[in-house]
């Protein structure tokens, strides 16, 4: 049955040379310069965490060159937070390039 495994490998070989050339039009496109944003002081870091990410979508939903494409936190490049704690009270600011892709 060499007919059927021959058929296999050729379906493989296409997979992968559409992997290998890989397609610019799906390519990510993101902002020149990072967003940031504060978020509200919370008791847990992690709720710090999501209310500053929240705070960071909102912004860039809000920025005319980017609007609401933009606004996938998990999609964004270099996204990171920056956090204090002071008085048991934790505060984030997330920051990231937007990106659409």
């Amino acid at each position: 049955m060499p007919a059927p495994r021959l058929h296999t490998l050729v379906v493989a070989a296409l997979v992968l040379a559409t992997l290998a050339t890989g397609n610019p039009a799906s390519a990510a496109t993101c902002a020149d310069k990072p967003v940031t944003a504060r978020g509200d002081p919370s008791r847990f870091e992690v709720l710090a965490k999501a209310k500053a990410r929240g705070n960071w979508r909102a912004k860039v939903r809000a920025m005319p060159a980017l609007g609401a494409a933009y606004a996938d936190f998990n999609k964004a490049l270099a996204a990171d937070y920056r956090c204090d704690q002071k008085d048991g009270r934790h505060v984030c600011i997330a920051v990231a390039h937007p990106c659409r892709g």
